[in-house]
């Protein structure tokens, strides 16, 4: 389906009544193409968690409530679903009566699984709780200071190479910025890296990831294009790559891709 007919950067109506036509399915398979993986079969584990901090529904009786949401798309899903889709499907709950959050929960769930076509995960969280937030996970090493004379701008995955003995290593970048393809606007994000292999220069990693600052690509397509690029250009025995974005619309999306089939998305980041 063409994102010529999303809401993406257009004016659009904010509906107040539950809608689920609002979202809009996106297809992976053309950027999977795009990177060399034509069959159907992605060398990875993976899944998108997004994290929504605007969701509010009405109590049997008027009063409002309210929650946040963490939504878990496997990355086997056929499609992923447009953010400002997804943005105006949850405020056309606003003004709905729900007998309880479980049915909320359930209605969200089966919405988000019929239009990507696979099953999704919806957990709700209160905002009464505290939640756990760091810089970067424990045990990741910062690269953000690496000496890199030949800073680029465009997508340089030439960048990378590795070499030496077999290492364990956890390396972490809060320099990722991509643009979205549609309206423009920029995606911050932090970079995590975990892998088993010869070790990754990793001047020339902060060189590669800065080179994403001009490139036009979706979330999930910029971690697909990072996975499939240290696969083959460093030969890891194992990889895990995960994005933690900033949220935008009250949204933040979170994909990860790894050879290991354990969710590796670890918990919030203190930009989010």
């Amino acid at each position: 389906m063409a994102l010529d007919n999303a809401p993406l950067g257009k004016t659009s109506d904010y509906p107040d009544r539950y809608d689920p036509a609002l979202l809009f399915p996106v297809a992976r398979e053309e950027n999977r193409r795009r990177i060399g993986l034509e069959d159907g079969r992605w060398p990875w584990f993976g899944g998108d968690l997004w994290q929504a901090w605007e969701i509010s529904w009405l109590r049997p009786g008027g009063i409002p409530d309210l929650a946040w949401a963490e939504i878990r798309f496997p990355a086997a899903s056929p499609s992923i679903v447009e953010s400002k889709s997804l943005k105006l499907y949850l405020n056309s709950l606003n003004q709905t009566v729900f007998s309880s959050a479980d049915q909320v929960v359930e209605t969200i769930t089966r919405d988000l699984s019929g239009v990507s076509q696979a099953a999704v995960q919806v957990r709700f969280l209160s905002v009464d709780d505290s939640a756990a937030v760091t810089g970067r996970p424990p045990g990741y090493e910062l690269i953000d200071n690496e000496p890199v004379d030949d800073v680029v701008y465009d997508y340089a995955p030439e960048s990378l190479s590795a070499s030496g003995p077999v290492v364990t290593e956890q390396l972490c970048s809060h320099l990722l910025k991509s643009n979205c393809p549609v309206t423009g606007q920029p995606d911050w994000g932090t970079v995590l890296i975990r892998y088993t292999g010869p070790a990754v220069d990793r001047a020339g990693l902060l060189r590669y990831i800065v080179s994403f600052r001009q490139k036009q690509d979706f979330h999930e397509h910029c971690v697909e294009t990072l996975f499939i690029d240290l696969l083959h250009l460093c030969q890891p025995q194992s990889l895990t790559v995960c994005a933690r974005y900033t949220r935008r619309g009250g949204l933040d999306i979170n994909p990860w891709r790894s050879t290991e089939p354990e969710e590796q998305v670890g918990s919030r980041l203190i930009r989010q």
